[in-house]
């Protein structure tokens, strides 16, 4: 099993404890859960893709970003937007602003 910086930090560490050769029970007790919890974390941290998904998103913009900057570029201001999504005109230039930021750096 290999460990990565995808996953959660008890994750890492009782799969370090697994590779390094400690008993599940011994490992359950260290952390003060079951036997079967620490199984099941086992089971979730060698899942298919578990040790490969990057910690941040690296594909570009979110949903939202995209349509603050679409809907912008149409003309629309911060308060038509914001009232679009529940949230404040000065919530929607921050989004826009990050949106923004994030394009210029990919």
């Amino acid at each position: 099993m290999e460990s990565s910086h995808a996953l959660r930090p008890i994750e890492r560490r009782v799969v370090q404890l697994v590779e390094d050769g400690v008993e599940s029970t011994e490992i359950a007790r260290r952390f003060r859960r079951t036997p079967e919890m620490i199984e099941r974390i086992i089971g979730m941290a060698a899942l298919p893709g578990r040790a490969g998904r990057p910690v941040a998103r690296v594909e570009g913009l979110r949903p939202l970003e995209r349509r603050v900057l679409r809907w912008r570029n149409d003309g629309a201001d911060y308060n038509e937007i914001g009232a679009r999504f529940g949230r404040s005109a000065a919530h929607v230039e921050r989004v826009e602003r990050l949106a923004r930021y994030k394009s210029e750096r990919a």
